[in-house]
């Protein structure tokens, strides 16, 4: 069977009443018990638009192979060949059969399908016997005449697609500073960048405290991760320390570092009180540790 031709049936459908019209496609048979009588082995209806594609319904009304005593239906996109290369549509069709007793519709509706170059159509192999859609009690066909329904709902894509990778055995890569003059430092200190991680990554630190602080009562610290492409998201553990040779101060923190807040730390790291009584200062030199650990890494993935 040619891609052109590919189809297929299944029995997974939602079965409903309900009494709003189908929205896109309606078609009356009359005589149709003529159409039952395998006078036409297949219908297939005009090209109906939605969800900006152009679909036909196609009823076999004994059976897709003619040797069975159901009706099949099948949806099927049309105009395939104007459709760019590698086309998918994901969508949910309906099909429905009208009784004209209670003036409502009986609703089969499928669940979501893909449809592509190599399978353009899907539908009910099985759709409902060919007794109960003539039985006159059930109201579907009435002085020989029958009216079936269209619906299709197209998926439309939005999708983000997005990489996850976890850092496995993630070492932890340490950066030293000998900072002089801190006494004699303007509001900010940066550092060069460096890497860690496939990052780019530099610290800055305030002597005097952050602008939202009281001046020259804290340090503030904070790691900065530079120049991160929108959606990529970096996790990290940081060690932050401010040591001696005898001993050290330290902060931890993990943290998403992303485009929207590239920089992460502590506006009162440590209070400059505890920095000068604590022998933080060695010839007015502050010795600064950055500890980092890159566990997970975020991309935007364009295909899988």
């Amino acid at each position: 069977m040619s891609a052109a031709n590919s189809s297929t049936g299944c029995q997974e459908f939602l079965k409903e009443t309900r009494y709003a019209s189908p929205a896109n496609l309606l078609i009356s048979i009359q005589s149709f018990s003529l159409f039952s009588k395998s006078v036409i082995d297949k219908y297939e209806s005009r090209s109906f638009e939605s969800g900006g594609y152009q679909w036909k319904l196609i009823i076999y009304p004994n059976g897709y192979n003619g040797e069975c005593n159901s009706l099949s239906v099948h949806f099927s996109i049309a105009d395939s060949d104007s459709l760019p290369v590698g086309w998918e549509v994901n969508a949910v069709f309906a099909f429905f059969i009208h009784n004209q007793i209670k003036d409502n519709y009986v609703c089969f509706r499928g669940v979501t399908r893909r449809f592509n170059a190599v399978i353009q159509r899907w539908g009910f192999s099985k759709l409902i016997s060919k007794e109960t859609l003539m039985n006159p009690t059930n109201g579907y066909v009435v002085g020989d005449n029958c009216v079936f329904g269209a619906e299709v709902l197209v998926i439309k894509s939005k999708r983000v697609n997005e990489c996850l990778r976890l850092v496995k055995d993630a070492a932890s890569i340490k950066r030293e500073w000998k900072i002089p003059n801190f006494s004699k430092l303007g509001d900010i200190w940066r550092s060069e960048e460096f890497d860690v991680g496939e990052c780019k990554w530099k610290v800055k630190l305030h002597p005097k405290g952050q602008h939202t602080l009281p001046k020259n009562e804290y340090m503030s610290l904070f790691l900065v991760l530079k120049s991160l492409p929108p959606h990529q998201r970096v996790k990290a553990e940081v060690l932050m320390s401010i040591k001696t040779n005898d001993s050290s101060f330290s902060k931890k923190y993990t943290h998403w570092f992303k485009n929207s807040s590239e920089d992460w730390g502590f506006s009162k790291f440590i209070s400059l009180a505890d920095i000068r009584a604590k022998g933080f200062l060695a010839d007015d030199c502050c010795f600064l540790e950055i500890e980092i650990t890159v566990q997970a890494i975020v991309r935007e993935a364009l295909e899988f």
